[in-house]
């Protein structure tokens, strides 16, 4: 077992993207860190390349699974001694028209986006306890608080998440857990790199005040200091980090062009 001593984070939907950014920002400030992730190669893999043993621990997990999630909290608990901060960012999205989204397309997405924090907050919760509390960061989104096109499960799943996060933090800091979410805009994971068009970069620059997509590490930043010392009286929260994506109305590409500031 690694010493106790070490503050420990367990992250979900680490293998890539804002999990695995989050992740890297607890190790770089000398922490203990799970990685759970439901894809087992991918996370071998990153787990490999980060290549810290003694500090990074992988765990293959579906976090709408609870047996699978009980059993990768108390292996944490066994590894590490100790568990200071749960980042729930595991989260699918199915990108579909309203008339075409299926129940199983709605059910999967609530399953891995509102009741996986739902799960793991509950299964992680006594480990936080124990060491006399800590954080919970969920990874909410814009698309929480702004609805849009082809989003009718994926927003939802999100409001709900967010409406959770505050009903969390009511119940849990008497446990002295804190508990707030992160609300990412437009961000330059891979998987936006893969899917948004050009077209449609070009939107999101005409709609974003600082005209330009959030970068995987500035989310980690925002997560980190959630779960620190700096944030001891913080819960309740959604902090947006999105450019100032959600503040915005319309006229800001023409505002831009007349040389405005608005």
């Amino acid at each position: 077992m690694t010493n106790t001593h070490h503050k420990v984070a367990l992250v979900t939907g680490a293998a890539r993207g804002i999990g695995l950014a989050a992740a890297k920002r607890f190790l770089a400030e000398g922490w203990r860190v799970a990685l759970l992730d439901i894809e087992r190669e991918l996370l071998d893999q990153t787990i490999k390349a980060i290549a810290a043993p003694e500090t990074a621990l992988g765990i293959h997990c579906d976090v709408s699974d609870p047996k699978a999630v009980a059993n990768a909290v108390a292996k944490v608990g066994e590894h590490f001694g100790r568990l200071d901060a749960l980042v729930n960012n595991a989260g699918i999205a199915i990108f579909k028209p309203l008339l075409e989204t299926t129940l199983d397309d709605w059910s999967r997405v609530m399953a891995v986006n509102l009741t996986g924090p739902f799960i793991c907050t509950q299964a992680a919760a006594p480990l936080l306890r124990e060491h006399g509390g800590g954080a919970i960061v969920n990874i909410t989104s814009i698309s929480a608080l702004r609805a849009s096109t082809l989003r009718t499960a994926y927003g939802t799943s999100k409001a709900g998440l967010a409406h959770l996060t505050k009903q969390f933090a009511v119940e849990l800091a008497t446990l002295g857990i804190r508990v707030n979410a992160v609300a990412p805009g437009p961000v330059d994971t891979a998987m936006a790199k893969a899917v948004h068009t050009p077209a449609i970069r070009a939107d999101y620059h005409d709609t974003i005040p600082l005209n330009r997509y959030g970068l995987e590490e500035e989310l980690a930043e925002a997560i980190f200091f959630l779960c620190s010392e700096r944030a001891t009286y913080i819960t309740g929260q959604m902090l947006c980090v999105d450019g100032g994506f959600e503040a915005t109305g319309i006229g800001l590409p023409t505002l831009r062009g007349e040389g405005r500031n608005g």
